[in-house]
């Protein structure tokens, strides 16, 4: 029987968010390091807040940098609270996930996984 364990993002301290401090692909702000393993997975939930006056366009890097397999691309409307960017999406096997945005540091996200043991 597979058990659920709830944890914060590995790229988060304490629990807090993490600044989206890139505008490129391939150097993206860590976000979360996946279990490693292809037996066990997490499943991953990511939210955005945008405090600037404009949409910014974050993109998540999610397993990989190819697009559009390994990306998820969203605009983020302006100051209106947390936007659903992952939707509790699977990841194993130490597969990483960062993000990048239009403008920097004015973008932060949030987010937990549960970590699926089977």
């Amino acid at each position: 029987m597979a058990t659920f364990t709830k944890h914060k993002l590995s790229g988060s301290t304490d629990g807090k968010g993490i600044k989206v401090t890139s505008n490129s692909a391939g150097s993206g702000v860590a976000v979360h390091t996946a279990v490693s393993g292809t037996t066990d997975f997490d499943e991953v939930w990511l939210y955005a807040y945008n405090s600037s006056s404009a949409s910014v366009n974050v993109t998540v890097e999610f397993g990989g940098t190819t697009s559009p397999d390994n990306t998820i691309q969203q605009s983020v409307p302006a100051q209106s609270g947390l936007y659903l960017l992952v939707p509790g999406l699977p990841l194993q096997n130490a597969g990483a996930v960062t993000a990048y945005a239009s403008v920097v540091n004015v973008v932060a996200l949030y987010g937990f996984v549960n970590r699926i043991d089977q």
